[in-house]
């Protein structure tokens, strides 16, 4: 797969359908083998409303990739404005997923820059994203894209 194959662009409303795909694919990859607090059911039963609503958000970003007229990855960012007790105005990369079959064609790279590009615009100051400490495989994609360690979350069951 070349880079040719697949094209990143802003989603659009016919798109909720495979969003909600994509998301469904992070969640089983992702929060669902790391985490089993996660409800991995939760793109298919609250997905198509969250992003319908965050396609209509000016503080939102709703990226598709498409290959062969299909969604096969999403991002989703967003700004806050500052506040009292954080000055800057700040981006998160909420979500970001690719099908393995379409990684190799710099998509999720590709996301990255867009959504780093969309921060610019909306005049973020900082760019924010999270990753399980056990996905070392995003953790190396995130510092590949200029992402450095901030903060760490402990956890412990009870």
């Amino acid at each position: 797969m070349t880079d040719e194959d697949v094209i990143v662009r802003r989603a659009r409303a016919e798109d909720i359908p495979g969003l909600v795909d994509s998301s469904a694919g992070l969640f089983a990859e992702d929060g669902g083998t790391r985490d089993a607090s996660i409800n991995v059911d939760w793109p298919r039963e609250h997905g198509a409303e969250s992003f319908a609503v965050a396609l209509e958000d000016p503080a939102r970003l709703v990226l598709a990739v498409e290959h062969q007229g299909r969604v096969v990855g999403h991002l989703m960012g967003s700004v806050t404005e500052p506040t009292a007790m954080r000055l800057v105005k700040s981006a998160t990369l909420v979500s970001i997923y690719v099908r393995p079959e379409h990684r190799r064609a710099r998509a999720g790279a590709d996301l990255v820059a867009e959504f780093f590009a969309w921060a610019r615009e909306q005049g973020a100051e900082q760019t924010e994203v999270t990753a399980y400490a056990a996905n070392t495989d995003a953790i190396r994609f995130y510092e590949r894209a200029g992402f450095t360690p901030h903060t760490l979350t402990l956890r412990r069951a009870l």
